[in-house]
């Protein structure tokens, strides 16, 4: 049966949006075109009807997970303009985001696999990085612009290597203690 265009387009949303949320939560590696498309209710055969490759797919997954990340964090910030970098850090250092994996930033879950994929995966993570870098340089304190940059760029990379910390950790006490030090290393509140 033949489904209409605006049924493939819905379809190809619907992998995107369970793909950007699998892969999150078992790596881009730690699950197969099947299993995506059956997590979909979609057939394994339809899956090259809407993509070249797997790698096809973790790219647009991962520009999909990097757009929904700017998204929140912008909604974050006009919802609370006078402590911006505040309420950025206070989600992002969540134990709720630490649990999430699969609805959190795709940099946490998947950064540290992107350099064995192809260039489209780690461009897709690159261009929502660089975007999140330019908000966080909006929110930031510093003299200038370079010294914002650097700012945001050691707090973002502070961040993420936290949520990486606190989910290798077998600990919770520990991903916690993570968490509130670099929240308070952040927001200068030591």
């Amino acid at each position: 049966m033949k489904v209409s265009r605006e049924q493939a387009a819905e379809n190809r949303q619907r992998v995107v949006e369970i793909a950007a949320k699998l892969f999150r939560e078992r790596g881009l590696d730690g699950i197969g075109v099947a299993d995506l498309m059956k997590s979909a209710g979609l057939t394994h055969g339809g899956f090259y009807g809407h993509f070249g490759s797997k790698e096809d797919l973790m790219a647009e997954a991962c520009t999909r997970a990097m757009e929904g990340s700017l998204s929140t964090w912008r909604e974050r910030i006009d919802a609370a303009p006078e402590k911006p970098l505040a309420a950025v850090a206070e989600l992002y250092l969540s134990t709720a985001h630490c649990q999430q994996a699969g609805d959190g930033c795709a940099l946490a879950a998947l950064g540290s696999e992107a350099s064995r994929h192809a260039p489209p995966v780690r461009h897709a993570l690159t261009e929502g990085l660089r975007e999140l870098i330019e908000l966080l340089t909006t929110i930031v304190p510093g003299r200038s612009k370079a010294a914002r940059r650097e700012r945001a760029l050691a707090t973002f990379a502070s961040m993420v290597g936290a949520i990486v910390l606190a989910r290798s950790a077998d600990d919770p006490a520990l991903g916690e203690e993570i968490l509130r030090s670099v929240s308070a290393s952040i927001l200068g509140s030591h």
